[in-house]
């Protein structure tokens, strides 16, 4: 058993705050989910920490996933609360992203590092260009298709997300709305989303994870504990401190147009 005094492990704590902080200022800043932000933040800070490279992505998503848990919570019982939780489409895709974040990360263990840094650079890249294109209001149909194609979607928004490290709200908001599901209603279904992803992919990383070696310190599966108890709080603190940024750049832009 190491040592809280291990200094391995007061390295690691450190870095897993520093990923917090920085995940946290930058999902502020840009507006966007935690988990897209502290994937690479914290692949970049077990390279620095020499953790192998065979087993460092897998570290760095499983931690994500587990970090999403208790926000997830948060979330859901928020938007609950003022009923924006569209409670037909959590029946029509809820068992679908639960079972697809289960495939997810057992196609994930079964991959090399390199492959699932592939998927989420390709995945946050379509992201990217979703959010610069004018489809604000636009939608490709005006109800969510029923039948298997119904249920190939959600199922694969779940394999991907447990695959990049991320709650439901990157893939499943932009999808519903593209069904004319009100933007409202999808973010506060896709919270849900978000906890039916997070609590069986991290679960089924610690169970695919069991018996790896080289993990880093303080690792229950591919799960590091020490991340999860540093960088959920952490990022929570931070990402006002991003939105504060993000206010202050577009008033000193506006009044340097002006």
């Amino acid at each position: 058993m190491h040592s809280l005094l291990n200094p391995d492990l007061l390295t690691l704590a450190a870095m897993m705050l520093l990923t917090g902080a920085v995940g946290g200022v930058i999902a502020g800043l840009l507006g966007v989910g935690g988990g897209i932000v502290i994937v690479p933040v914290l692949d970049l800070v077990l390279a620095a920490l020499d953790v192998d490279s065979a087993v460092r992505m897998h570290v760095a998503v499983a931690t994500s996933l587990a970090t999403i848990v208790p926000t997830a919570i948060s979330s859901s019982r928020a938007h609950h609360a003022k009923g924006a939780v569209d409670r037909d489409q959590l029946r029509r895709w809820g068992a679908a992203i639960f079972l697809g974040a289960i495939a997810g990360v057992l196609l994930a263990s079964r991959v090399s590092g390199d492959m699932l840094s592939a998927v989420f650079g390709v995945v946050a890249l379509i992201v990217a260009i979703r959010m610069l294109l004018p489809l604000e209001g636009k939608h490709i149909a005006d109800a969510v298709p029923g039948g298997p194609a119904g249920q190939a979607i959600p199922f694969g928004i779940g394999g991907i997300s447990s695959m990049m490290g991320i709650g439901g709200g990157t893939l499943s908001v932009p999808v519903m709305t593209l069904f004319n599901v009100p933007i409202h209603r999808a973010v506060g279904t896709a919270a849900l989303f978000g906890l039916l992803i997070s609590v069986p992919a991290t679960a089924a990383f610690v169970v695919t994870g069991w018996n790896v070696e080289d993990l880093p310190p303080g690792s229950l599966g591919y799960v590091n504990l020490i991340g999860f108890a540093i960088i959920a709080p952490v990022s929570y603190l931070t990402a006002p401190w991003g939105e504060r940024l993000r206010k202050d750049w577009t008033i000193w832009s506006l009044r340097a147009t002006y």
